[in-house]
């Protein structure tokens, strides 16, 4: 049976924290594979006619998980893709685990700092962040979910390179699996 790095990767899930640049790292490596992008939350929202935060104050946090693991579900079997999950999506016990073995996941680390001042300064509503001490909060998220974060296959840190970097080097670890066992190019 063939190890996971030795399978050729199929298609690339982007998961980490808000904020950490999985939407703009997904589109930059998509268009180095060729191949197509898409966002958990980009679908959802298209599907419900409702923006995330609409979701998660019309309907609450559960409801938007449930609709998240669906959508997981179905773009997952997708080939030729990269995907972008959710902040949240990862974070249930499990989820990175059971993934096809030519799925490379790949963790974009970021500081709870650092996700609050980007996410600040793209002036996007990000419902878990809306409170007193949002830091604090993030700070706090990111200890819950970052043991499931780890189980990514790659970890990359986001928190100084720019997503043209990033991209680059999650490109290499798609093309070395995509080499041929004893192939050292």
């Amino acid at each position: 049976m063939a190890t996971h790095e030795a399978m050729p990767v199929r298609r690339v899930l982007l998961v980490g924290f808000m904020a950490s640049g999985k939407t703009a790292v997904g589109k930059l490596l998509a268009h180095s594979l060729r191949w197509p992008f898409v966002d958990f939350d980009a679908v959802i929202e298209e599907r419900t006619g409702c923006t995330i935060p609409e979701i998660f104050r019309d309907l609450g946090e559960e409801a938007f998980r449930r609709l998240e693991a669906e959508v997981g579900e179905e773009l997952l079997a997708r080939e030729r893709v990269v995907l972008a999950s959710g902040g949240g999506w990862a974070a249930t016990p499990g989820r990175l685990d059971d993934l096809d073995p030519a799925t490379l996941s790949v963790w974009l680390r970021v500081s709870p700092e650092t996700a609050v001042r980007r996410a600040r300064a793209a002036r996007q509503t990000r419902p878990l962040l809306e409170v007193r001490d949002p830091v604090r909060t993030a700070r706090n998220l990111l200890e819950q979910r970052e043991p499931h974060y780890r189980r990514a296959r790659l970890v990359v840190d986001s928190e100084d390179a720019s997503p043209d970097e990033l991209a680059r080097v999650i490109l290499r670890a798609v093309r070395l699996r995509a080499r041929p066992a004893g192939d050292a190019r």
